[in-house]
């Protein structure tokens, strides 16, 4: 049985209980690599515990898949997929556009998922079969843009920082043919364009806990979602997200080369 919307707005409500009043509150932060900068909250271990135990409450036989406390049956039908705070460089910095992410896949496909800002009191929520958006000016059915070409297209991605290579001169020649480009979004990015405000999303080395929730969001506002060569995302990985199957083509056209 799939849970409904109220369940998932449950669980971010659980989470925003422990996010919220961390947000610009002088948090503590433990750095999780020894060697770079990979920062950790309380706040991301309180919201990840409190969804997991709904969770396990509510759906017992399911799987969870988690970013602060570890994986659980994850051979199952079912799988949570969780990160409380996607974006804590933002959430240390005061910058609100981290989120919490809670994605439901069924036999390793993401149907369901959730991209929840606390502070500006924004949800996107894919409930199987369409996407919505909750929140200030009211609610609405979310629906993708065709702004036509690439040629035409607002980017994001987190930061360029994050590529190197071969990827860095592939994302580059996108960035230089897009109409305009923005960093430093991480998940809300995704919500944009799931909203119809940019058209293209290009980022790597992502986890599953980093797309798990996005990934029913984009697709059920009738965006497309792949990994850079053009296979399912659901693992993570190097991630492009468009909002049109022209967008789509004409940048995976460069990343698959």
């Amino acid at each position: 049985m799939l849970p409904d919307r109220s369940f998932f707005f449950q669980l971010a409500e659980a989470a925003k209980a422990e996010t919220l009043p961390r947000f610009r509150a002088g948090i503590d932060v433990v750095n999780k690599e020894t060697v770079g900068f990979d920062p950790v909250t309380e706040g991301d271990r309180a919201a990840e515990a409190a969804i997991r135990a709904l969770i396990t409450e509510r759906f017992p036989d399911h799987g969870i898949l988690g970013e602060e406390h570890g994986n659980i049956g994850l051979d199952r039908e079912y799988i949570w997929v969780i990160d409380p705070i996607d974006g804590t460089r933002a959430f240390i910095s005061g910058v609100p556009v981290w989120g919490t992410l809670i994605g439901l896949y069924r036999n390793g496909r993401a149907v369901m998922g959730l991209i929840d800002q606390p502070f500006t009191g924004e949800r996107y929520f894919a409930d199987g079969q369409s996407s919505h958006y909750t929140g200030p000016g009211g609610d609405r059915t979310l629906k993708v843009r065709d702004c036509g070409s690439l040629s035409k297209a607002i980017l994001f991605t987190t930061s360029p920082h994050l590529f190197a290579g071969e990827e860095m001169t592939k994302y580059r020649e996108i960035e230089e043919q897009v109409r305009l480009f923005r960093y430093g979004t991480d998940c809300y990015a995704y919500a944009l364009l799931a909203a119809g405000h940019v058209d293209l999303v290009v980022e790597n080395v992502l986890k599953p806990y980093d797309v798990g929730g996005i990934i029913p969001v984009i697709e059920q506002a009738g965006g497309i979602i792949t990994t850079w060569d053009g296979g399912r995302p659901e693992q993570g990985g190097s991630i492009i997200a468009a909002g049109s199957r022209a967008v789509h083509e004409q940048a995976l056209a460069i990343l698959s080369r």
